[in-house]
This record gives structure tokens, C-alpha cells and sequence, in this order.
């Protein structure tokens, strides 16, 4: 009966691998990732037992790219995207380069001839979407400055692989490979990324987020989650298909112009357990693909390949980051990130043994280089997250000893942007107290010097707020725009100070139905206080706050 049904046994053999042997590594105070991948081990082919299909889990992780992608667009803005690009373009293109000729020179001392060694190389180079995002997701650190630059540069690396992936087999093909074809296949390369582009930004910005507000219309949450799934997958397989992009470039694109509707907050929310169930399908699906025996044929090979992914490429991200004025704990932030290989790295893999170009060991090393990375990284991150508090005196989950504000009967003003900071000079200006918490650590230090008082970190974590003092606070201003990321202060706050009086911002109902929904006492739109503010100024009756 098993073998009638492939895909049902992977999925229900995998994630109940996965739920036991994560469950035991998260009471063995591991990373819930070793148990999966430990699950992927355990019925990949190089295991005694029931072996999984590993063409099929490989496939079901490939959901789990774009479902991440998707929620991570819905995060992103076109803005944000092209403000760390003075930092991602080329932190991504030494970093891409410097881990390249690294594994290249690896290659060359193993004996595996220039083709094999540069593929080798680049399959180094790349890191992992997932791992990356659910290290940034499970410290909350996707919506600060230090995630915006991470996500930026993986984009950047996204996009170097779609050229990489047509290359590779041109120039397979030896000494016939002119210049000329291999410019022309640059520029179709090129095109159909830039038409990609364009018909997302002039089309899909319009369609999209008016096809997901008619849906909504209905009143049916199953068609509305239906329809987001649609549109996640939907873009990122037309985009693969229509113009050769990747999948994870495709969905992330449909997640940002998403982003412009109303309704973004309510598709994150819906999206999210699908992304999670396919996350872990991923990590099953990389255990699944290593061959475990790799460790005893090829130790000090497996250590070196190891040391340029962790070692080689967490120490050119800082180098760069530190190198364009930015703090130490932000250059490792990113480094950490990106100190891992995944899914395009397999990819490259099997297109060089397609192609017979790459040699047996070499494929092992990077599946097996590429599990120890994973495993690695969430070690990475701990010990990033205590340099963090150490060095920069702030309060980070996986840290001892934070430090905490003094003030009582204090305004608690997340956020230092347009509003967070007009907020926060007006109050210190009638000599009420303000803790602001901000994410960007250049304001924090220019808010410390002027002898106010400022916390690091992302609101949405609790030790940040404890930090900030939520228990003794007379009020929360959440000045925070996006409403996902303000929904999450909120909710936090209001778990952490029931009788607190939190107010929000908005940009229309929708976004006030869902701030109140999270415990908002008060959200505040920008037209609706306007009017007020004119009636007020024509000297009639003041509004009832505007309800959905």
C-alpha cells in the first residue's frame, strides 16, 4: 500500500520523524533543526530501514523555499530593498568571490581538475534561504537593519546563482564555447530577469493586491487562503517558467508587491503554518541527501570545506560590514546569516554531475559541509547574541544579564522614525519621561549622546521590553509603520502589561480592526486625525474614534 502512495508515506514519514527527534533535541536544549535533520538521516538511502522518496521530499522542500520567500516579500518593501544595497551588492559579490577561490584552491589540492574545482567553489558561496530565515525569524531579527542587509544580500547571491545556473552548462560544453555565446546567454539571462521585474512592478503591483481585496470581499477565509497560496506559488512557478528566474526570487517578488495591499498583514497570518510544516519538510529533505560514510573517507577535507563556509565566508561579511562604517555586532549579525550553505547549493551539485564535471567526493562534501553548517548554525547565532549584549550593553534572548532602564511611570516609544521620533522630542520637551526602543543602532547611540535614555533590539521580544521597563510604564506608542511588525509590539506588550495603555498607528480600517484585535487600546490613522483635527479647528464636536 506504501509504494502506491510515495507522496502521502514522505510527508506523513518525514514530519512524524521530524516532530519525535526534533522534540528530543529541543529537550536536549538543541536547535529543533538537528532533529530534523537527524529525521532526514534517518530514511534518507544511506540509512538502515524504510528509505524515503528523496526526489519527492527534495521537491516538497522546494515548497517551503517559495513559502518563505513569500512571507519574507510580505515583510519587504522595494524601499527597503534598495536601501542596504550599497552594503548587500558588494558584501555579496566579494563574499560570492572570496568563498569561490577558496573552495576553487580546495579543489585543485584534492585533484579534481579547474571545472570541477570552480563548481565546487561556487556551490560553497551560496547560503541557504531557509536556514538564513528561520535563524532571523526565531530571533526576530527579520525587520531590523541588520535582517534587511542579510535578506539583501541573499537576494543579491539569488540572482548571481540564475546567471551561475546558465553558465555552468555553457561553458561545460569546453573549447567550442565562444565569447559571443556566452554574452548572448548574459544578456537573455539579464532580459528575462529585467522583464521579470518589470512586469511585476507595472502588472502585478495592480492585479495582485486588487484580485486578494476582491477575494477578501467575499468573506470566505478558506477562498482567501486559498487565494494567497495561489499567489505565492502561482508567481513563483509562472516566473520560472515565463523567464528562468528562481523560485525563491519569484515568490519573494509576489510577497513585496503583495506587501502594498491592505490585506498583507491577514496573508502573513494565514501563510504562516504552511510555511512552518514546509520548513521542516526542507531540513528532512537536506538529511535525507548525505551520505554519512563522507566523514571517515574524507575527514580533514570535510573539516576544510566546513572552515571556508563558516569560518571563510562569516569572516569576509564582517570584514566588508566593518569596512562600511557599520557596528561590530551588526557585521556579525550578517556574517552569522550567511555562514551556511543550502539549497542552491545542491542544485549546483547535481547540474555538475549532470553535466559530469564534478567529482563523487565533491558532491559529498558539500551535502555533508552543508549539514554541519546547519547544524552549526544556531550555535553561531548564540554566540553572536552574547557578543551583542556583552559589547553593545543590550537585551538579547539567548544572552545573561541585560540591561534594564531605571525609569518609572515612563512613555515606552517604539520606534525612532518620523513619528516614533516627533513623538518622542514632544514629550521630552513637556519633561516626561521616554524609553524609545529602536532597532537601528546609529539613532539608539545619537539618542544615548543627547542624554535620553534607548534601547537596541526589536520590540516584538520580550527582554526588550522588560529592558525598557513595560511593567512600571504609564504608556506604549507603537510608532512602528508596518502594521505586521506593529501588530507583533503590540501583542508582546499587551501579554506583558494587561492594563498598559498601548497606542498604535494605522493606515486605514483594516489596520485598526487588526491593531485592536492584538491589544491595541487606541489606533491612531493618519486621515482620520486630520479630520479631527478640522472640525476641532472649526470649533465643532470632536469624532468618536472610527471603527471598522
Amino acid at each position: 500500500m506504501l509504494h502506491h502512495a510515495p507522496l502521502i508515506t514522505t510527508i506523513a514519514v518525514g514530519l512524524v520523524a521530524a516532530f519525535i527527534l526534533g522534540f528530543l533535541a529541543q529537550k536536549a536544549r538543541l536547535s529543533p533543526i538537528v532533529g530534523y535533520l537527524a529525521a532526514g538521516l534517518l530514511i534518507g538511502p544511506y540509512t538502515p530501514g524504510y528509505v524515503g522518496d528523496v526526489d519527492l521530499a527534495t521537491q516538497l522542500s522546494e515548497i517551503g523555499v517559495i513559502l518563505l520567500m513569500f512571507g519574507v516579500g510580505l515583510h519587504f518593501s522595494f524601499k527597503e530593498l534598495l536601501a542596504v544595497r550599497r552594503v548587500a551588492v558588494p558584501g555579496a559579490i566579494a563574499q560570492m568571490t572570496v568563498a569561490t577561490a577558496l573552495g576553487t584552491g580546495l579543489g585543485f589540492l584534492l585533484g579534481w581538475g579547474t571545472a570541477g574545482s570552480l563548481l565546487f567553489g561556487l556551490a560553497l558561496s551560496v547560503a541557504s534561504t531557509v536556514v538564513m530565515l528561520r535563524a532571523l525569524e526565531e530571533r526576530q531579527m527579520l525587520d531590523t537593519r541588520a535582517g534587511h542587509i542579510a535578506i539583501g544580500w541573499l537576494i543579491v547571491e539569488d540572482l548571481a546563482m540564475v546567471i551561475a545556473l546558465v553558465v555552468v552548462p555553457v561553458l561545460a560544453g569546453g573549447a567550442d564555447v565562444s565569447g559571443g555565446e556566452l554574452a548572448g546567454e548574459l544578456a537573455l539571462t539579464v532580459a528575462r530577469v529585467g522583464g521579470f521585474v518589470a512586469l511585476m512592478w507595472f502588472v502585478g503591483r495592480r492585479v495582485i493586491p486588487w484580485t486578494l481585496a476582491r477575494v477578501a470581499d467575499t468573506g470566505s477565509r478558506e477562498l482567501f487562503t486559498l487565494g494567497v497560496l495561489a499567489i505565492g506559488l502561482g508567481v513563483a512557478v509562472g516566473a520560472a517558467w515565463l523567464f528562468e528566474v528562481s523560485f525563491a526570487l519569484g515568490a519573494f517578488f509576489a510577497g513585496m508587491i503583495l506587501r502594498e495591499s491592505d490585506l498583507s498583514h491577514r496573508a502573513a497570518e494565514d501563510s504562516l503554518p504552511l510555511r512552518d510544516a514546509f520548513a521542516v519538510l526542507f531540513f528532512v529533505a537536506v538529511g535525507m541527501l548525505v551520505d554519512p560514510s563522507i566523514v571517515w573517507r574524507q575527514p580533514i577535507a570535510l573539516l576544510a570545506t566546513v572552515a571556508i563556509i563558516v569560518g571563510g565566508k562569516l569572516a569576509v561579511a564582517y570584514a566588508l560590514v566593518r569596512a562600511l562604517k557599520y557596528s561590530r555586532s551588526m557585521a556579525l549579525v550578517v556574517g552569522a546569516s550567511l555562514a551556511q550553505i543550502g539549497e542552491f547549493s545542491f542544485i549546483l551539485v547535481t547540474l555538475g554531475a549532470d553535466l559530469e564535471v564534478l567529482h563523487q567526493d565533491a558532491q559529498d562534501l558539500v551535502l555533508a559541509g552543508a549539514i554541519v553548517s546547519i547544524i552549526l548554525n544556531p550555535l553561531l547565532f548564540a554566540w553572536v547574541a552574547r557578543f551583542y549584549a556583552r559589547r553593545e550593553g543590550v537585551p538579547v534572548d539567548d544572552a545573561d544579564g541585560p540591561v534594564e532602564s531605571h525609569a518609572h511611570g515612563h512613555v515606552i516609544v517604539v520606534g525612532y522614525g518620523r513619528v516614533g521620533g516627533r513623538v518622542a522630542k514632544g514629550l521630552w520637551g513637556a519633561e516626561i519621561p521616554v524609553v524609545v526602543i529602536d532597532d537601528d543602532e546609529t539613532r539608539v547611540e545619537r539618542i544615548r549622546e543627547e542624554g535620553h535614555e534607548a534601547i537596541l533590539g526589536n520590540a516584538a521580544r520580550a527582554k526588550v521590553l522588560h529592558a525598557a521597563g513595560i511593567e512600571s510604564a504609564r504608556a506604549v506608542l507603537v510608532g512602528v509603520p508596518d502594521p505586521l511588525n506593529a501588530g507583533a509590539v503590540v501583542a508582546k506588550a499587551r501579554e506583558l502589561a494587561p492594563e498598559a495603555d498601548i497606542v498604535a498607528r494605522g493606515h486605514g480600517k483594516r489596520d485598526v480592526t487588526y491593531l485592536e484585535t492584538q491589544g491595541a487600546s487606541r489606533v491612531l490613522v493618519g486621515v482620520h486625525e486630520i479630520a479631527d483635527l478640522m472640525v476641532e479647528r472649526a470649533g465643532g464636536p470632536p469624532n468618536e474614534p472610527e471603527r471598522t
